[in-house]
């Protein structure tokens, strides 16, 4: 197939072409210059802030790592303070395992100073100082840096601690909170609440409350078996499978049946 011939360009389409090739390339060196003179502009004007912005983040971050490690230094020293009182409160030193949490408990260190406060209080407890143990108690109760947890325990241990002092009513306002089924210190909580129903004279209401606590899987069963003898004195049934007691009791009901068929025989 032949090819077609190219058409000769004039000379004045000669010049033309290259005049608009000349004009191509004034025009992208011009707007190379303008994007560049935009952007020294930008960095004379906005450099030296970014710069600090930038100086800012790396100093900051450098904060939170020494933070970060001053952190970790300082939960491993308060871990040793709370294992050496803890060793010697287990060899019989309790005035000294007392003295070693004084300074940790004195301190707004969330968790560690609580643990140390209610050690301190359990210590002044073993000591028989009532009083101050319910005020070492009361203190770590009314620490809002202290977790949710320990601050109901050190409640829970501070009206036990002082329940005789108090009055019923006082008892089942501040701890009916935690006497809800549901609450890590319900079962406890809720003995206590029940026994103040019943200095009361509200039967009824100690009876449920006992009732309650004896059907709590996750109650200790030494206080599931007193709630559910309270609640059978007081005339509400907290057993709901007679079997199952049994068996938990170590009865094999089995032999007591036959027993109790060869009596009736």
């Amino acid at each position: 197939m032949a090819l077609t011939p190219k058409k000769e360009l004039s000379r004045e389409e000669k010049l033309a072409k290259r005049d608009a090739a000349e004009q191509e390339a004034l025009l992208r060196e011009v707007d190379d210059a303008v994007r560049q003179g935009d952007t020294e502009e930008f960095f004379t004007k906005y450099g030296k802030p970014l710069l600090a912005v930038l100086i800012l983040g790396l100093v900051g971050f450098g904060g939170y790592l020494f933070w970060d490690s001053r952190q970790e230094q300082a939960m491993e020293a308060d871990s040793e303070v709370l294992v050496g009182a803890l060793d010697q409160v287990e060899a019989g030193n309790l005035q000294t395992g007392y003295d070693q949490l004084e300074a940790l408990a004195g301190e707004d260190r969330g968790g560690a100073s609580a643990v140390a406060g209610l050690m301190r209080a359990g210590i002044a407890a073993e000591q028989d100082r009532p009083d101050e143990a319910a005020r070492l108690f009361a203190a770590v109760a009314a620490n809002e840096s202290a977790p949710q947890a320990l601050r109901d325990l050190a409640k829970l241990r501070e009206v036990a601690t002082r329940y005789d002092s108090l009055s019923s009513g006082e008892v089942i306002t501040q701890l009916k909170p935690l006497a809800v089924p549901g609450n890590p210190f319900f079962a406890s909580a809720g003995e206590l609440v029940a026994h103040a129903y019943m200095d009361q004279g509200k039967e009824a209401e100690a009876g449920a409350l006992f009732a309650q606590i004896a059907k709590a899987d996750d109650a200790p069963e030494g206080l599931r078996s007193r709630a559910r003898q309270m609640a059978g004195v007081l005339g509400v049934d907290a057993i709901e499978d007679v079997d199952a007691l049994l068996e938990e009791q170590g009865v094999d009901t089995q032999a007591a049946d036959g027993e109790a068929a060869a009596q009736i025989q």
